[in-house]
């Protein structure tokens, strides 16, 4: 489930990319555009935590992050990783 709404950027997009999940490139065949710096993307919470894990966790929107995130991210880490909406 996809319920942490982040702003993607450049670091975030190489790891994912390093860790098999290109974010960037676009799928035409999927109707993905792919996302550039700055770009708005709902991830797994499992995904954002490990982005966290190893200091590449992108912003988090908050309001527009579902509540049960927290129990995978911890509340905590979302809020210092926190923008406004």
């Amino acid at each position: 489930m996809h319920t942490v709404c982040c702003v993607v950027t450049e670091d975030f997009l190489a790891f994912s990319r390093s860790v098999g999940n290109d974010l960037s490139t676009p799928r035409p065949e999927w109707g993905f555009p792919g996302l550039r710096p700055g770009d708005r993307w709902c991830l797994c919470a499992a995904r954002w935590h490990e982005a966290d894990v190893v200091g590449m966790a992108p912003k988090v929107v908050l309001e527009a992050t579902h509540e049960r995130s927290a129990e995978i991210c911890g509340l905590e880490r979302l809020q210092v990783h926190a923008v406004e909406a």
